[in-house]
């Protein structure tokens, strides 16, 4: 009994010897990415994209906190590219920045990008699924689905949209794939909706250096509306890369392994995000990367969570994919029929810890018929007359009006 007492007093001593906030090994550094040649330019490109969309959504959502993953909505576009032919893919190609490449360049560039990122950093938790779900009865050309699923792993599913269970199965998917921090997308599906084409990423990063949780501290932080509100401010003091400028401060904090990272954009005082913004291209950004260094800095950072749900229909358009939207659309490579983009939906989701950082996106590209459906739906949901007649004859028995129906 003696022994046994020695032992949980030993336990006890060890755990409490033990403090939650103490650092993780170190991962080694990651091995890079090594592109074949000429696929860094569609790098380039995707990362236009990248400031192109999050500007034209800051623009058009009107929202103080906006959080986007232009990688989801480039592969779900890139996806839907797949199916498009003349000018509306010339139009999504000028859209999604795809210049100077071939089909098989962009469709390689997206293979590798969602078979070596989730691998590049075991630490990191970093997950890229695709999928297309289709009417029944639609008949989707075979090419069509066979790029999609060699060059973006996409699973295919031809289900009954008019079923209720439909919308939730796809949701379901999409909860799934995002560790149910993103459970639902679709509110309904139309009656003229014949494919689904969806891109979902979740993403868990631990910092290389965690805050420690005892030194956050409450304090103000002043929002866009010049307001003072309470934060939970996370401190501490280390070695970053790190530069700055007459109006800008960069601060690059790595995840496990430096595979992925945070960089922080900090205006200096008298500028604002616009400001920062408005200057913000591919290559200030590369300039920006390549001026970083090293140093010992003091960081103060707001513990935060934001969730946001963007329909990208009018920032695609402003981006100069119109066409895809339009009766016009020509996206024969899917199907022979008249279909057209009738939304794109981006949802996302972000928090900000001394741990880490978890977020996830999903991006939904609704394509519809705008001739006749397939399969009509006669859905009896509100009143109706209805008429009981001999049909040799054309006479009459009897007709009806029903304004309410009870249970029966």
């Amino acid at each position: 009994m003696k022994k046994l007492f020695q032992l949980v007093v030993l336990v006890l001593l060890t755990i409490g010897c033990t403090d939650q906030n103490d650092p993780l090994p170190i991962p080694e550094d990651a091995k890079p990415i090594v592109l074949r040649v000429g696929l860094e330019k569609r790098i380039t490109q995707d990362n236009e994209f990248a400031f192109d969309l999050f500007k034209k959504t800051i623009e058009t959502s009107g929202e103080t906190n906006v959080f986007v993953s232009p990688l989801s909505v480039s592969i779900a576009l890139g996806m839907t590219w797949n199916g498009a032919k003349g000018q509306t893919k010339t139009e999504m190609e000028t859209a999604l920045k795809m210049t100077g490449l071939s089909a098989t360049d962009i469709n390689d560039y997206y293979k590798i990008m969602q078979s070596t990122l989730p691998a590049i950093d075991p630490t990191t938790k970093l997950s890229l699924a695709n999928s297309i779900w289709y009417r029944t009865g639609f008949q989707v050309k075979t090419d069509f689905l066979q790029i999609n699923t060699n060059y973006f792993n996409a699973e295919v599913r031809e289900i009954d949209f008019a079923q209720a269970w439909a919308k939730d199965t796809i949701n379901n998917w999409c909860a799934r794939k995002t560790n149910n921090l993103i459970p639902t997308v679709l509110d309904e599906i139309p009656d003229n909706a014949v494919m689904y084409l969806i891109n979902a990423v979740y993403f868990k990063g631990i910092w290389r250096k965690q805050f420690d949780s005892k030194k956050t501290f409450e304090t103000d932080f002043t929002n866009e509306a010049k307001q003072s509100v309470k934060v939970n401010m996370m401190y501490q003091k280390d070695t970053f890369n790190y530069t700055q400028d007459d109006n800008v401060q960069y601060l690059d904090m790595p995840y496990g392994n430096k595979a992925f990272s945070m960089t922080v954009i900090l205006p200096n005082e008298g500028k604002t995000t616009t400001d920062v913004l408005n200057s913000l291209t591919v290559d200030s950004w590369k300039n920006t990367l390549q001026s970083m260094k090293e140093q010992e800095i003091d960081v103060y950072m707001p513990r935060f969570k934001t969730k946001n749900k963007f329909l990208l229909n009018d920032e695609l358009k402003n981006m100069g994919m119109k066409l895809a939207f339009e009766d016009l659309a020509d996206f024969t490579n899917i199907v022979d029929d008249d279909l057209l983009i009738s939304k794109v939906i981006h949802d996302t989701y972000v928090e900000v810890t001394e741990k880490g950082t978890e977020a996830a996106a999903v991006t939904v590209v609704e394509i519809i018929t705008t001739s006749m459906p397939l399969n009509p739906v006669f859905r009896v949901n509100k009143p109706f007359i209805y008429i009981i007649r001999e049909k040799s004859t054309g006479v009459i028995l009897f007709i009806g009006k029903m304004g309410n129906v009870d249970k029966y």
